[in-house]
């Protein structure tokens, strides 16, 4: 099992926009590649590199920085890519697993309502 690497990470911002909490959630995750990050998590992917070969061709500075974010906001964690390893890995904290439904129902709407689309949100389908 891969360890857990505790490394500080800058606090999220406190100042909000309003209330609300759909603007706050979309403060989060509502630009257009962290939602990609995380269902690449969903997935399996853990490390830097396969993030950024996802087809969508994320730049890696904005991959760096979305990283961060999530990882101020503890939807997901950093650990040991593997025993030992000096290599980083990310995981779904269960902050960031209270995602996964969230994005089931994105992908439903899209498959429903976007011509020619397909899913893979389950690891292994």
């Amino acid at each position: 099992m891969a360890k857990r690497v505790t490394k500080k990470h800058p606090a999220p911002p406190s100042a909000r926009r309003s209330p609300c909490p759909v603007a706050c959630a979309l403060d989060i995750f509502g630009d257009r590649w962290t939602l990609l990050i995380i269902r690449d998590l969903v997935l399996g992917k853990t490390r830097f590199k396969d993030f950024a070969t996802s087809p969508e061709a994320i730049p890696t500075n904005v991959l760096s920085e979305r990283l961060a974010r999530l990882l101020a906001h503890d939807i997901v964690s950093q650990v040991s890519a593997t025993e030992g390893s000096k290599h980083l890995a990310y995981c779904l904290t269960n902050k960031g697993r209270a995602l996964m439904p969230v994005l089931k129902n994105i992908r439903d709407w899209g498959l429903a309502w976007e011509k020619g689309t397909q899913a893979k949100l389950e690891p292994g389908t």
